[in-house]
């Protein structure tokens, strides 16, 4: 069993909440949008393991670190994160026939900074973007994620808001 905590369009944002929500996390996966690479050192501090993809925004060392796609498995749960990659029923191109192929259970993307968890009961799989954790966007609330991955199950999933965003 393992405890992960997800995040995406940080844009170079550190709330010490962060810390607080994804303490006694077993991982963090951030789904893009960084910015300025303390974040992901930061996270490093609190979690044993940090897995994040590069966004649009992200460039220098964010984007040497950080690959545009991840692939892997944890606790029997086939992961494929990426920061534009669409959602169930809107898929980026070419994205449904890798989910597909690959047996994913869980995809995670960002972008959108519109927090939304959606079942794809076609493709057997769970969609999880966080939503934006950052200021930067349009976003009314900021968004962050903490779920439980345990022998091939996605459980204890927990929606947290971090408050309004600032006008």
């Amino acid at each position: 069993m393992k405890r992960i905590g997800i995040l995406s369009d940080t844009h170079s944002c550190w709330d010490e909440r962060y810390a607080t929500h994804f303490a006694g996390c077993d991982e963090v996966w951030h789904a893009g949008d960084v910015g300025d690479v303390s974040i992901l050192r930061r996270l490093e501090e609190i979690v044993p393991v940090v897995r994040a993809v590069s966004g649009n925004i992200d460039h220098g060392d964010v984007r040497r670190m950080c690959p545009e796609v991840q692939e892997f498995e944890v606790e029997g749960v086939r992961v494929w994160m990426t920061h534009i990659g669409g959602y169930p029923g809107k898929y980026s191109p070419g994205v449904k026939r890798i989910l597909r192929e690959e047996g994913i259970k869980l995809m995670v993307s960002g972008h959108s900074h519109i927090l939304k968890v959606i079942p794809d009961h076609e493709l057997g799989l769970l969609h999880i973007n966080p939503g934006a954790a950052g200021y930067h966007g349009w976003q009314k609330v900021r968004t962050l994620i903490r779920c439980t991955l345990d022998h091939g199950t996605i459980c204890d999933l927990d929606v947290i808001e971090l408050g309004k965003q600032k006008m």
